[in-house]
């Protein structure tokens, strides 16, 4: 990703692309006879000629959805028009990978064009990932524009100018260059009430960028998150 957080601009009217933001609240995703995903419920308005189609993950994507929290439920758009997308008044931002990777929380994931490629990953093993429910993340890489949600407008951190560390739910973006690690002061005293309230941090090291939201999201209002098991059943039928 080049620049700062202007390139996650979340202001005016900048037509270069494909993705543009009409206002903070809404992205304008602009196809030519082309496709993307976007996340399940998040068109609020459309023109032109598209087709959606709920997206088929594949039965390794979808049993590792179905364990996890991770991999929201996407939907296909095709044909030629403009998708107006939007969730919960979130704000939204954009970036565009050029033969990269980067990592996200599936919560904060609105859209991303045909050219990137996405799994669900575990950010890092071991006791303190456990600690932290596992820790499944979306992982994205390739070339095209991908757009974000964030609940308030986020800063963008640079681990490479001091060392970086974030609560796993407000960690909503990062750069694939970065290694995570984790944090933790999970003892006794927090079982009896004596603990931070902040067990759990994850750690960022190296060349790249991180994208912190101003809260630990909005997990009971959010839609489009993992299903359970019976994604296993149910989508696989479409």
């Amino acid at each position: 990703m080049d620049g700062d957080l202007d390139q996650l601009s979340e202001g005016g009217r900048d037509h270069e692309g494909s993705f543009v933001l009409e206002n903070p609240w809404l992205l304008k995703a602009s196809l030519h006879s082309g496709a993307l995903k976007a996340r399940l419920g998040s068109m609020v308005a459309y023109q032109g000629e598209l087709a959606f189609e709920r997206d088929k993950p594949g039965f390794k994507r979808l049993f590792k959805r179905a364990l996890t929290s991770e991999g929201g439920k996407l939907v296909n758009v095709t044909g030629t028009g403009e998708l107006f997308a939007a969730h919960l008044g979130q704000q939204v931002f954009r970036l565009r990978l050029t033969d990269e990777a980067m990592t996200c929380n599936s919560h904060n994931l609105l859209a991303f064009e045909s050219g990137i490629n996405w799994d669900i990953q575990r950010v890092r093993k071991g006791l303190a990932g456990k600690v932290a429910g596992g820790l499944f993340n979306t992982h994205l890489s390739g070339t095209g524009w991908v757009a974000l949600v964030s609940d308030g407008k986020p800063v963008l951190l640079w681990p490479s100018e001091a060392p970086t560390f974030a609560d796993p739910q407000s960690a909503i973006a990062w750069s694939g260059t970065l290694e995570t690690s984790f944090k933790t002061d999970f003892q006794l005293r927090t079982f009896i009430g004596l603990g931070s309230g902040e067990s759990v941090q994850i750690g960022f090291q190296g060349e790249g960028w991180v994208l912190v939201q101003p809260s630990e999201g909005r997990r009971k209002a959010s839609a489009g998150g993992g299903g359970g098991l019976a994604d296993l059943f149910s989508a696989a039928g479409g």
